[in-house]
């Protein structure tokens, strides 16, 4: 096991090396400056358009439920567990990088959901097809007359893979076996190699595969249905419980804050030597803030194409919210929580989710009972953060592969069930090897979407300023 971690390191530092770094911040500084820094000045409107659905609008889903379904995605294990490995791996300064890859991720999400709503296709059975390889595929033909459905094929395969053996399934239903087990601790119920699995992680990866089972099979429209229901309350349980941390340690903030920023720029100053390098805080932060917010990942367009609307830059609009929400306050939040209880220090042995949760249960020891109840509290916010980010994905992955091979539902229905059997198996996975198998495929898709943006930038401007027009 040791030796296959290694091998994964290796090509996780390839993939997750300085080339794809720069060219997300490129992509997202080029699409904000292109675009006049949109996600600031048109994020009023942008929260507005949200929960305001077309009535007139062609496609599967509401534009809110769309929405649901690209937060169920992005709003996961990463908000809890990701931003605990990003700043245990990476130092606190890796959220400073998280937040600043957020922020110009805002204007990549919204480039993403434009182009996949402006070049989505209607199949012969009145179904919207739509996502990264329809516009890599089609909107780059229409720009520059070049066939690249060989980059779109790429891009799905890379879409499958994240999603059956990565972000989608693997890393969530890990992130909840773990929580449960911190919480509720039982005997080992099987041994594979040094790595044992208890009764409690057992017995929550065959509740969330019967749940996930029982939910995709439907499709899109009860994955959106459910979504719709579980993200709001999720959220807002979650952030009142990290509201409540922040203000019972309020004086701490603003020493939490200063140290994230001396961290990001001298990261040896503040870990003590551990991380010495502003590279590994960019490179933990920028990974893990893909993970949890997908930009430029490409997932978040495959459901806004789904959308009923008939505007690309309104949808645009509705997905860049996404990003605001899942990194800029939730992953803010989580990250203030850890720096603040200090648990993200080497010298403790804490990993993943044990980072989050001792910190929640110092963060809310004031209280009476406080402390007891934090690994609940927490544990709770990650199965259902968890179980929504399999739904999404399960939609996700399966357009990529229905772009690949077509549509059958014969062979829509078994890579469903193969789905729920990736989710059975997760638990047995170790913590460490699941998630750089995660951010490898994460950094694969990303090449070939961020390429796409690039060239179709000229016509992400144009549409902006064509929508905008109208207004003046």
């Amino acid at each position: 096991m040791e030796s296959i971690n290694q091998v994964l390191d290796s090509i996780d530092g390839i993939v997750w090396g300085i080339p794809l770094i720069v060219i997300i911040l490129f992509v997202g500084l080029l699409l904000t400056i292109r675009l006049g820094g949109l996600q600031v000045v048109n994020l009023k409107n942008a929260l507005r358009y949200a929960i305001r659905n077309e009535n007139d609008g062609k496609g599967d889903v509401s534009s809110f439920e769309a929405l649901c379904t690209a937060l169920a995605a992005t709003i996961g294990t990463g908000n809890i567990v990701g931003v605990a490995t990003a700043i245990g791996t990476g130092g606190p300064g890796a959220l400073f990088w998280m937040e600043v890859a957020a922020f110009l991720g805002m204007a990549t999400k919204y480039a993403e959901g434009l182009l996949a709503v402006k070049y989505r296709t209607v199949g012969s059975d009145g179904s919207i097809l739509g996502g990264p390889f329809y516009y890599i595929q089609l909107g780059i033909k229409e720009r520059f007359g070049w066939n690249f459905k060989w980059l779109a094929v790429l891009f799905a395969v890379f879409g499958v893979c994240a999603g059956l053996l990565g972000i989608g399934t693997i890393t969530q239903i890990n992130g909840i076996a773990s929580a449960a087990n911190s919480v509720i601790p039982s005997g080992e119920f099987i041994a594979i190699g040094n790595h044992s699995v208890s009764y409690t992680t057992a017995i929550a990866g065959i509740v969330i595969s019967i749940c996930t089972a029982s939910v995709i099979i439907g499709g899109i429209r009860r994955i959106a249905k459910v979504a719709s229901i579980i993200v709001p309350f999720m959220a807002i349980f979650y952030i009142l419980a990290c509201v409540t941390i922040l203000l019972l340690n309020f004086s701490q903030i603003s020493a939490a804050i200063e140290t994230i920023v001396r961290a990001a720029f001298n990261p040896a100053a503040v870990t003590g030597g551990v991380v010495g390098s502003i590279f590994i805080a960019m490179q933990k932060g920028i990974a893990r803030g893909i993970f949890s917010n997908e930009a430029g990942l490409g997932s978040a367009p495959i459901a806004a194409a789904a959308a009923k609307t008939k505007e690309p830059v309104r949808q645009g609009l509705v997905c860049m919210t996404g990003t605001f929400i899942d990194t800029i306050i939730i992953c803010t939040m989580t990250g203030l929580v850890i720096v603040i209880g200090g648990t993200w220090e080497p010298s403790l042995g804490l990993e993943g989710v044990n980072i989050t949760l001792e910190a929640f249960r110092k963060g809310l020891s004031f209280i009476p009972m406080g402390g007891a109840i934090a690994p609940y509290l927490l544990t709770i916010s990650l199965a259902f953060f968890a179980f929504t980010t399999i739904l999404g994905w399960a939609y996700y992955s399966e357009k990529c592969l229905q772009f690949l091979i077509g549509k059958s539902h014969r062979k829509k229905l078994a890579y469903r069930w193969l789905y729920v059997a990736a989710v059975f198996i997760g638990p047995y996975l170790t913590v460490n090897a699941v998630w750089t198998i995660a951010d490898i495929f994460n950094g694969l898709m990303a090449f070939p979407n961020l390429i796409a943006l690039i060239l179709l930038s000229g016509c992400v401007a144009r549409e902006t300023k064509r929508f905008f027009a109208k207004f003046d």
